[in-house]
């Protein structure tokens, strides 16, 4: 793995802690881009005393060989205070557009916490219908150890669910690529047509043809 030349840190987090906030949530995102499948949030709240050493190795999850998210995923959901989801189906997706999804995905998930937030840290958006103090970091997830960690839950529940509509859909490639636009994904497309998974409502579908 490659390392960033400055991993992501506590620094947002004890800032707040210092100024009163107890349980701090990192938030992100995983399938936003995707041709298919859901859009996916992860919500993670750290411990607020003691950290583990495994969290200074922990990168954003796009920095990260999936059998390390694996690893990653099973420590934070053994080790965190709080961890939940959101899920957002492609049909939601093409009735609200996926910035509306992207954000209702990151409501559930931090309505799902089992521990109650009372500030959320998120990559690059912020939720303005949350009544929860909050702050949108551009490049979060490579910046800020708690969405880090969200961002290897949101893209290892993803991966879990598009591998098990790889067994539903045969023949696009689902555990493959996990619905992004791949040139294998895009030719398949166009030999298969769509799936009930795909987002109608993006471009390479209607630019394929094959929503008349």
């Amino acid at each position: 793995m490659k390392d960033t030349l400055q991993p992501p840190n506590f620094n947002q987090e004890a800032k707040l802690r210092s100024e009163g906030y107890e349980f701090i949530a990192g938030l992100d995102e995983a399938g936003r881009g995707a041709l298919a499948g859901p859009v996916v949030a992860g919500a993670v709240i750290l411990p607020c005393v003691s950290y583990p050493a495994w969290l200074k190795l922990v990168r954003d999850s796009k920095e990260l060989s999936p059998r390390k998210r694996e690893f990653f995923f099973d420590l934070i959901s053994r080790e965190a205070l709080a961890v939940s989801t959101g899920i957002v189906p492609s049909q939601v997706i093409d009735s609200i557009n996926i910035l509306q999804a992207t954000k209702l995905a990151m409501m559930q998930a931090v309505e799902k916490l089992s521990v109650k937030a009372n500030f959320l840290l998120i990559d690059s958006l912020t939720l303005p219908q949350c009544p929860i103090l909050q702050r949108g970091i551009a490049k979060g997830d490579k910046l800020c150890l708690s969405i880090a960690c969200a961002s290897i839950v949101a893209k290892v529940t993803r991966d879990r669910i598009m591998e098990e509509f790889d067994k539903t859909y045969p023949g696009y490639g689902f555990a493959k690529h996990k619905g992004y636009g791949t040139r294998e994904h895009i030719s398949r497309l166009g030999r298969l047509g769509l799936s009930p998974v795909h987002r109608l409502s993006f471009a390479p579908a209607r630019n394929a043809g094959l929503i008349q």
